[in-house]
């Protein structure tokens, strides 16, 4: 097998994923964090090389030049796969000094970042015939009331310093005072936000299309799935996921990545309004999605796919369209999740004790490959001790 695997990414369970992804197909892994406190991912069994680089966010050229130099160290060009949002920035930013040296599925510098800004993703769904939740600036804020209506949310244009600062991925407001409030927050830590409209529905209509575009353009891998939990509950991540058979959503979502010229794999969240009967995009991932444990498991193992692709030497086309099923679970995670769902009343006990039956592929535990699990265990163990020891 040509060329190293290089996985960015080290301290959650979708790097995890991606090194056993990767390892089980024979290919050498090599797995980057900028430090090993937290990287539970390095134990794994299918990681061959772990690698500390300077912290992106302090040193990004230093980051950039550290994977460089490592790939110029190899007999082939790895493949470079990012597994978190601030990942997959800066090597789109940073495209045309990484592809002489790796490889990647970039169409063009900076194709990613436009797809990861909502207003521009918004402004290219719209042109394209793609339904998106109606928006405003901040500065139209004398319009929200006639066209948007509250309550509304307030979102960040780019999610990831937005929820650095404040641990939630949107504000949802009330009125034009709690509006106002908000815009001012984002702006004191110079975040652009967005107004939007709240589509309305349970978390269960939440829809995502896990799909990989060839660099010739073609869609040659893809599932769809539906949400049943996430968390934080309404504007989370994904903890509790059916894979789901829904044709719409693939018709929708084909479309659109054909039409802007995509490349690469892609998660596109969408949600369902069942009074105006119709899908709204919300937003793409360009990185891998959290659901990965699952569509490995389903059949579709996206880094691989991607792998193949981009060293010459492509999958057949495989596609799950019915139902099979199974469905990812965060353990930890969904714990919260249910807490908060049974204390707001919008699920009862019956439904969770009945879910908790379904088929699940876990985010981490994995017998064949135990020891990320068990630091996992350790490390969450050992944080819950120093916060019980700080309120005694």
């Amino acid at each position: 097998m040509s060329g190293k695997g290089i996985v960015i990414g080290a301290n959650y369970y979708i790097g995890l994923s991606a090194i056993r992804c990767l390892g089980r197909r024979g290919v050498s892994v090599a797995a980057v964090d900028y430090s090993e406190e937290q990287a539970y991912a390095f134990r794994s069994r299918h990681c061959e090389a772990r690698l500390i680089a300077p912290y992106y966010k302090d040193n990004p050229h230093g980051f950039v030049q550290f994977l460089v130099e490592y790939a110029e160290e190899q007999h082939d060009k790895p493949v470079l796969i990012p597994t978190h949002d601030d990942y997959a920035e800066i090597l789109d930013q940073q495209y045309d000094t990484l592809k002489d040296h790796c490889l990647l599925p970039n169409p063009s510098q900076g194709f990613y970042t436009d797809i990861m800004h909502k207003d521009t993703l918004h402004d290219l769904a719209r042109e394209c015939g793609v339904d998106t939740p109606e928006t405003l600036s901040p500065a139209d804020l004398d319009r929200v009331e006639a066209e948007i209506g509250y309550p509304c949310l307030l979102k960040p244009t780019t999610s990831p310093r937005f929820v650095s600062v404040f641990r939630v991925k949107v504000f949802e407001v009330d009125n034009r005072e709690e509006l106002q409030q908000a815009i001012s927050k984002a702006q004191e830590h110079e975040i652009d936000v967005v107004i939007q409209r709240i589509i309305p529905g349970f978390d269960d209509q939440m829809y995502t299309y896990e799909v990989y575009v060839d660099r010739s353009g073609r869609i040659t891998h893809w599932t769809t799935c539906q949400k049943k939990r996430q968390y934080p509950v309404k504007y989370g991540a994904s903890v509790f996921t059916q894979q789901r058979y829904v044709p719409e959503i693939h018709d929708i979502g084909s479309s659109f990545l054909q039409q802007i010229g995509y490349r690469g794999f892609a998660e596109m969240e969408l949600k369902y309004d069942a009074r105006r009967k119709k899908f709204y995009l919300i937003e793409i991932n360009v990185r891998l999605s959290n659901l990965n444990p699952l569509l490995e498991h389903i059949g579709l193992n996206f880094p691989y796919i991607m792998y193949r692709d981009l060293i010459g030497d492509p999958l057949p086309p495989k596609a799950i369209t019915r139902d099979t099923g199974l469905h990812f679970w965060s353990a930890v995670e969904d714990t919260f999740a249910i807490r908060d769902y049974l204390h707001k009343g919008q699920l009862r006990s019956s439904q969770v004790i009945r879910s908790l039956f379904a088929r699940k592929v876990p985010s981490i535990w994995e017998w064949q490959d135990p020891i990320p699990g068990v630091e996992y265990g350790r490390r969450l163990a050992s944080d819950v001790a120093r916060k019980l020891l700080r309120i005694k």
